[in-house]
């Protein structure tokens, strides 16, 4: 299993748009229920969002890269950001009801 943390803060100006490509990512995911992955969004009131991505694939692919709008929100990532998104690995040291059991 793998675990990503990504951070990045979007241009003020940049802030619903991105929002709103988050959202369709999850339509699509809702809609598709793909199995082996789990992601959260968080939107934070300083134009910073947070994601965090957990695969259950041995290698750590995920099937969100083949999301068409997934890829949507990609295009054009960088020209919404004021700070770049940032990944790292993440180890979960503890959870209450956050994160399936």
């Amino acid at each position: 299993m793998k675990r990503t943390l990504i951070r990045y803060k979007t241009k003020p100006d940049m802030t619903e748009k991105n929002a709103e490509l988050i959202a369709g990512v999850f339509e699509e995911l809702k809609a598709a229920k793909p199995d082996g992955v789990r992601y959260l969004s968080l939107r934070l009131e300083d134009d910073s969002f947070i994601h965090f991505v957990e695969t259950e694939s041995g290698d750590g692919s995920s099937v969100l890269p083949k999301l068409a709008a997934f890829q949507a929100f990609q295009s054009g990532i960088r020209e919404r950001c004021a700070e770049p998104p940032l990944a790292r690995g993440a180890t979960i040291v503890g959870n209450y009801r956050m994160l399936g059991e």
